[in-house]
């Protein structure tokens, strides 16, 4: 071997040493972790319980950055500007692959400009009311809404959130019209309606056991396909709307380019908090499931809710406000 061939296979040996290292190393400092709803929605909820499992496992600050805002746009397009190291990080939800139809403006797009990471969890969300509304089951809220139509105020955590959607999506199939309320996140939504200002909402359940518990809301439905092991007795929407479903999601991405060694870092320990008995007992408490997959099966699932999504904004007509 002459001499240029020696050093030339010595930087590739070198490179192949030091790549794997670089990503065990990571992280040096602490992660952010940006949520794009107010702290205490069900977003912010998967992201502290992710945000602190990854802080134990990798020894470094995992620290929830709020940015609520265009139903999560202002979130991921700061994310999608931020360096590619694995400092910063999203949270995404639903209102992401809604986005792409919602808006026709962005700076960005999801599919090409966040990689993904590994997604988290999946949570039913569950048709609430404020103890004032008259209905007190889903017959009784398609009854009461088609003799009073529009007169229902339907709190969202924003234009373009799942809840929005679901809320749209129950409307087109129920053959009822509510009043869209958005709110910058489901926190200050849930306000109102404990307040009365609002008569409906469709929330993640982490957010409504309390008060479903204490009587300060009421429980018509939840909305995935069968019904919640947290809340057995309450029925699904499937029930009384044949073949209604919606469900919330969370994952984590990272800026394109981020090496792909921190990516699957990163994948791997998220996986590895998903299957460990404690974090996966809190995740249950907050009505969800832990979903775990690679990054290339999570960009198909992403991939594959902005086609549902997008289905569901154009039929029903959604425009960004």
């Amino acid at each position: 071997m002459n001499r240029r061939n020696f050093l030339a296979t010595g930087a590739a040996v070198a490179t192949a040493r030091i790549l794997p290292a670089q990503a065990q190393a990571y992280p040096t400092r602490p992660v952010r972790l940006v949520v794009g709803f107010a702290p205490g929605g069900s977003t912010d909820i998967a992201a502290r319980l992710i945000g602190q499992w990854l802080s134990e496992r990798m020894g470094q600050s995992f620290v929830i950055e709020n940015r609520p805002g265009a139903a999560t746009n202002i979130a991921t397009e700061f994310v999608v500007k931020a360096a590619p190291d694995g400092y910063t990080l999203l949270m995404i939800a639903p209102s992401g692959t809604i986005n792409a139809t919602l808006y026709d403006n962005l700076n960005f797009v999801l599919l090409r400009d966040i990689a993904p990471v590994a997604s988290v969890l999946r949570q039913t969300q569950i048709i609430v009311a404020n103890p004032s509304l008259p209905a007190k089951t889903i017959p009784e809220l398609i009854a009461y809404a088609k003799a009073n139509p529009e007169k229902i105020a339907m709190a969202s955590a924003g234009t373009g959130s799942v809840g929005h959607l679901a809320g749209e999506l129950f409307q087109l199939m129920a053959g009822v019209k509510f009043v869209h309320v958005p709110y910058r996140g489901a926190a200050p939504a849930l306000t109102d309606l404990l307040g009365g200002q609002v008569q409906i909402s469709i929330i993640g359940l982490a957010g409504a056991l309390e008060h479903v518990a204490g009587g300060k809301l009421r429980a018509l439905a939840v909305t995935a396909a069968t019904r919640s092991k947290v809340l057995p007795e309450v029925p699904s929407v499937g029930e009384f709307v044949p073949g209604y479903e919606a469900s919330a999601w969370q994952g984590v991405g990272v800026p394109k380019e981020t090496p792909a060694e921190i990516i699957d870092r990163l994948n791997k320990e998220v996986n590895a908090g998903l299957a460990d008995p404690e974090l996966k007992a809190r995740i249950a408490e907050q009505g969800a499931v832990p979903i775990p997959m690679t990054p290339v099966e999570f960009g198909k699932f992403i991939a594959g809710e902005t086609e549902k999504w997008a289905k569901v904004v154009k039929f029903a007509g959604v425009r960004a406000e």
